[in-house]
């Protein structure tokens, strides 16, 4: 019996597919309008559908090394902190650079970075904007026609208009747009990667986000360095004067003891005080020299380097929605889609009359 029932239950199977190929069969004409018409707005969409670029631009990142035991020694004997600390260390080094050039700061900095299209000098954020055509929406609300994005502009003067436009943009960029990786853990090598469907936008952001970038990295990891340095500097310029104040004085003082009776030796004082000055000046200014040096030595090993190792050269590749692509997947997802309508519709008429 149950064997029966198998071979009665694959008749059925088999007939009911019978009776819905004879069905969808009878509904060809249907099938093939859909697909035609899919076909057609697959074709208008891959004419519509601009192409995307790619902006691709790969760095490595040399982070500046501390200076070692001899050197940090002899400036810290002096009582001067010339910044011997680890210099691999930090918050922005390894993982941590890529979150800085996707951070909001950097990218919106860079969106004022200056660029020159058609013989004019205007910011990536107005390139931005005319790319996607804002402007001509922004014609009926004239709130939103005044907002002009200047290139290099004062980003903490902006009014909260600007501040949505640039939230919308940023929005867009780091979601959509850039991307920022690690080609491996182990290796200070990153790559930077823009897609838009401008072209030139896509070259100009990356190689402005690197740039950007470089700058805050270097002066940030290299400040306290650099302070102690300027620090030094000023101490050197200021001895050094009094030094050349102490001569000046000597020869004066000399100048108006010339001749003078040798028994009269309380003349002679103003003249030893300032030849005791001029010693104790070289002295100092010996060692301040010193320092100065040794915290320029320390600057240049602080002060860490992101090299370009490739920049996007136009023309940038590109990825096009294919004619023949877009005429395939609309004539298939169309007549699919058409047969699945026609499936559910006949169910539904079968439960309705049964």
């Amino acid at each position: 019996m149950e064997t029966t029932n198998d071979e009665i239950t694959l008749k059925e199977i088999l007939v009911k597919a019978k009776e819905w190929y004879i069905y969808l069969l009878s509904k060809k004409k249907k099938v093939i309008l859909a697909a035609i018409a899919g076909a057609i707005l697959g074709l208008g969409y891959s004419i519509y559908k601009k192409p995307v670029y790619t902006a691709k631009l790969t760095y490595a990142l040399e982070d500046g090394k501390a200076v070692g035991g001899g050197l940090g020694s002899l400036a810290s004997s002096f009582g001067f902190d010339i910044g011997a600390t680890s210099g691999s260390s930090g918050a922005f080094s390894g993982a941590n650079l890529m979150e800085l050039f996707k951070s909001r700061t950097m990218v919106e900095q860079t969106l004022l970075a200056p660029v020159t299209q058609n013989n004019k000098t205007i910011s990536l954020a107005e390139m931005y904007i005319q790319d996607k055509e804002w402007r001509e929406k922004w014609e009926e609300k004239p709130y939103l026609k005044v907002i002009k994005f200047i290139p290099n502009a004062d980003r903490t003067k902006f009014t909260r208009v600007q501040d949505s436009i640039f939230g919308v943009i940023y929005k867009d960029l780091s979601k959509n747009c850039l991307t920022v990786e690690q080609k491996d853990k182990k290796t200070a090598i990153g790559t930077i990667t823009l897609k838009g469907t401008n072209e030139y936008f896509a070259q100009q952001f990356a190689l402005a986000l690197s740039k950007t970038v470089t700058d805050f990295y270097i002066e940030t990891k290299s400040k306290r360095a650099k302070e102690n340095m300027d620090i030094l500097v000023r101490q050197t310029d200021s001895i050094r004067g009094e030094l050349n104040g102490a001569i000046t004085g000597v020869a004066v003082a000399n100048d108006n003891t010339f001749g003078l009776n040798p028994a009269l030796n309380v003349k002679r004082v103003p003249s030893a005080r300032r030849q005791v000055d001029v010693q104790a000046n070289t002295a100092i200014l010996t060692e301040i020299v010193k320092q100065a040096e040794l915290a320029k030595v320390t600057l240049r090993k602080e002060t860490p380097l992101i090299q370009v190792i490739d920049k996007p050269i136009l023309p940038l590749p590109k990825e096009n929605f294919g004619k023949v692509k877009g005429i395939l997947l609309g004539g298939i997802l169309a007549g699919f889609l058409t047969i699945l309508g026609l499936i559910v519709i006949r169910i539904f008429k079968e439960i309705a009359g049964s």
